[in-house]
């Protein structure tokens, strides 16, 4: 079979880059990245991002060369993604930060309450619950993405590392300082308020636990195969009959019982704009889901049930 020639033209100046002779017909986009990358070291094959047309979308790692709309002189445009930094580096720092801010609070470590009220303890039952729930979420989600998330990318814009902190650590900051304040009040309903809260947050937990095992079990390792997901014997899988990412719905239910527990405003604030985040992200894989599955199940909504 005959090999192909590939010229790599700059998608923005269209300059020619690098010129490939006798690339096999079976090479992939992730060969072709490599290739690329021995004359150019600066940008490595996961900075690169490589397109039929300037303003297209990128090619997938695993398409094949032979498989492309191309001749045998095929034409691609390069894209700088910018440096790059692993998702799992990335969620280690998201989550450990609002953990240990929170404790920082939690203690009252000196210049954050005065020195009246440095490493004193507060009164109220409900401070001390929502500090162990607040720490298991955020352990919850440094072990699973040690243990359990498989990530169809690799890596993302370092850029966006800064952007993501500031929200997780700043909330965390800002809910923390009031949660943990030496004149906070319990909630308005008392220990009924609480012990509900309780109920929700750790039912939501679970529930978002479960569906991160399903979706793992469905992608093997090193693969990038995408399935539809479906319930398993698992109740809380069950979820997966109404909407396409439940584990967002226990993200948000989660988030809800914990500003019912804590009656805090900026809990309440941190749980919408959540909600309002993960919104987002459930219709672009709802649209994709679409997309892509033809017999995809049509009873299901993006995240809430029967609405959005």
């Amino acid at each position: 079979m005959k090999n192909y020639e590939v010229e790599i033209l700059d998608a923005k100046t269209r300059d020619k880059l690098c010129f490939l002779d006798k690339v096999e017909p079976h090479a992939t986009v992730a060969e072709i990245k490599a290739l690329f990358n021995k004359s150019h070291p600066q940008w490595y094959p996961a900075r690169q991002s490589l397109r039929l047309d300037p303003k297209g979308r990128s090619l997938k790692d695993e398409d094949v060369l032979q498989n492309l709309p191309v001749g045998t002189t095929a034409t691609l445009y390069f894209r700088d993604l910018g440096a790059q930094i692993s998702w799992v580096t990335v969620f280690l720092t998201e989550y450990a930060g609002p953990l240990l801010i929170y404790l920082l609070f939690y203690f009252r470590v000196p210049f954050i309450y005065g020195p009246k009220y440095d490493f004193t303890s507060s009164k109220h039952s409900v401070v001390h619950l929502a500090c162990i729930c607040h720490s298991f979420h955020y352990i919850k989600r440094l072990l699973e993405t040690l243990f359990v998330h498989r990530f169809s990318h690799g890596t993302m814009p370092l850029r966006n590392i800064f952007k993501n902190c500031t929200y997780y650590w700043g909330f965390a900051a800002w809910m923390a300082y009031y949660i943990n304040h030496p004149l906070y009040t319990p909630p308005t309903y008392g220990d009924e308020q609480v012990k509900l809260a309780l109920v929700i947050f750790l039912f939501c937990q679970l529930g978002n636990f479960s569906i991160h095992i399903t979706l793992r079990n469905l992608r093997p390792a090193g693969s990038k195969t995408r399935k539809i997901p479906y319930p398993t014997k698992n109740p809380f899988t069950w979820l997966f009959l109404l909407v396409s990412c439940p584990n967002y719905t226990y993200e948000v239910g989660s988030w809800i019982g914990f500003a019912i527990m804590t009656q805090c405003l900026p809990v309440a604030l941190f749980s919408l704009v959540g909600f309002i985040q993960m919104t987002i992200w459930a219709k672009g894989k709802h649209r994709s889901y679409l997309k892509e599955f033809r017999d995809y199940p049509p009873l299901r909504s993006p995240i809430v049930p029967f609405l959005l």
